[in-house]
């Protein structure tokens, strides 16, 4: 055991310079969001309404908050690969530590990013008129689901990017990660959505992780489903899901490339 939190550290570390010596993607990823909610918190959101009325600004940041963490596949998705392609992985498996740091390193290192894009986007909201109406504890609650969701979605991407062979397939599972994105209740109600439509997005465990941190943030939502009414709880389901299923084939994966 201490060899693996030993091993998981040096491998995070080795990810943390990679950012420092090349800083440029990671200030892309950081920017990338405040632009987002720019975008449709100035231009759109005059266009857009709010089920039950309030400011689509706070309306806007929990779904923002929860979507940057879908986007962060894209960045684990690339590391995988490239990883991969420059022969890292491989030189990783000749090496005497525990197979499993390889992996739990890219985790750690994706949940540290994702902290950091989250603190950008707080401030963000900040600066455009979002705040969080609800306690310390709910608050705290909100953000715990966010990053419990950025950890399940880190080994669905470890998971693809290890079955990818190329960048042409990754810009093709890149591609796919938008509509999960979008196809959600982040911008507008599902009820406004086309009827099957609607019930997709109601569904997507983005829009459950959404909806329980508008609730807990206090913040205009969306209400009236069962799912919705249900959040919190989905919040947690779905991510536990995900992770029970993607950690297991991730680590699969890895130990059976080359075989």
């Amino acid at each position: 055991m201490n060899r693996l939190a030993a091993d998981t550290w040096t491998l995070t570390q080795r990810d943390l310079r990679h950012w420092i010596a090349q800083p440029t993607p990671v200030v892309i990823g950081l920017l990338f969001p405040v632009m987002t909610v720019l975008m449709f918190g100035f231009l759109f959101g005059g266009a857009l309404s709010v089920p039950g009325g309030g400011n689509y600004r706070e309306f806007l940041m929990p779904g923002m908050f929860a979507l940057t963490m879908v986007f962060g596949m894209e960045s684990t998705m690339a590391a995988v690969v490239a990883d991969a392609q420059r022969g890292v992985t491989d030189r990783f498996r000749s090496m005497p530590m525990a197979s499993s740091a390889v992996l739990l390193g890219r985790s750690c290192a994706d949940m540290l990013n994702a902290a950091a894009v989250l603190v950008v986007l707080v401030v963000c909201g900040l600066l455009v008129g979002w705040q969080s109406h609800g306690g310390v504890g709910a608050t705290l609650l909100a953000f715990g689901l966010l990053l419990l969701l950025r950890f399940a979605l880190i080994w669905v991407g470890i998971y693809v990017g290890l079955l990818m062979r190329g960048p042409e397939a990754l810009a093709a599972a890149q591609i796919l990660v938008w509509p999960l994105g979008f196809l959600s209740s982040a911008f507008v109600s599902p009820e406004t959505m086309p009827g099957w439509v609607g019930a997709v997005a109601e569904w997507n465990p983005l829009s459950a992780t959404v909806a329980a941190c508008r609730g807990l943030f206090g913040n205009p939502g969306v209400g009236g489903s069962w799912v919705a009414d249900n959040a919190v709880v989905f919040a947690v389901v779905w991510p536990v899901v995900l992770v029970s299923v993607f950690l297991p084939l991730a680590v699969r994966r890895y130990r059976g490339l080359g075989v």
